[in-house]
């Protein structure tokens, strides 16, 4: 069983995969964020400085290796839960092009190197995901749960636009452009994992349902 949970930031990824992880008794592979030497660059800095020091593009290749690493080791062992993954990196590479932020080339560069990395991972025993839980939101809700978490370098209200551009076309990539696996949406507004034990209970099964279902079209 491999799971990804994925969805726009702030939405609680690393929680529904805690959550998951512990249900199903596997190794959680969490977003590279703490320790990540460029993230609170990408956040807090000016748009000139941004530019000037190719930010953006760093960042990406930053992630893109982190999660290349950690699908390889969760594609080779059973019962793993990966929040967010490598097939996602490729959204916010290409919506940063869209702004300007990754030029021609960088996206080039990168495209090619995730292609590169897709390929080395058809020869693991295991291609793809079982799953993807995609987490969806309000934007209202990706704002609230952004503060909520208190990370500083997340908050500043500069970041605002930013946060709606990545939002506002993150349901249709999913439903679009994603084709590793099947895929569970769950309705953060409606659902707080954090705080009501029935919406874990709820969250759990819905994805066991999930993976039966999968399971049983193999």
């Amino acid at each position: 069983m491999l799971i990804v949970v994925g969805g726009m930031i702030g939405l609680g990824k690393s929680s529904v995969a805690e959550i998951l992880g512990k249900h199903f008794k596997s190794d959680v592979f969490y977003e590279s964020v703490e320790g990540n030497p460029i993230l609170p660059l990408f956040y807090s800095s000016d748009e000139e400085e941004v530019l000037k020091n190719r930010y953006p593009f760093l960042l990406q290749l930053y992630f893109l290796n982190t999660r290349f690493k950690s699908i390889k080791e969760a594609l080779v062992n059973d019962n793993n839960v990966l929040d967010r993954s490598i097939y996602e990196d490729w959204y916010f590479a290409k919506k940063n092009k869209d702004l300007g932020r990754i030029s021609d080339l960088e996206m080039s560069i990168y495209e090619d190197l995730l292609d590169n990395m897709l390929e080395e991972l058809e020869e693991l025993p295991k291609k793809a995901p079982d799953i993807m839980v995609y987490l969806k939101g309000s934007f209202e809700t990706v704002l609230k749960r952004i503060a909520l978490r208190g990370r500083e370098f997340e908050i500043d209200e500069s970041l605002k636009d930013y946060y709606y551009f990545l939002w506002k076309d993150y349901d249709d990539w999913v439903k679009n452009c994603y084709k590793a696996s099947d895929v569970l949406v769950i309705d953060m507004d409606k659902m707080d994992v954090v705080n009501r034990e029935e919406d874990r209970i709820r969250l759990i099964e819905l994805v066991e349902a999930k993976l039966k279902e999968v399971r049983q079209a193999e």
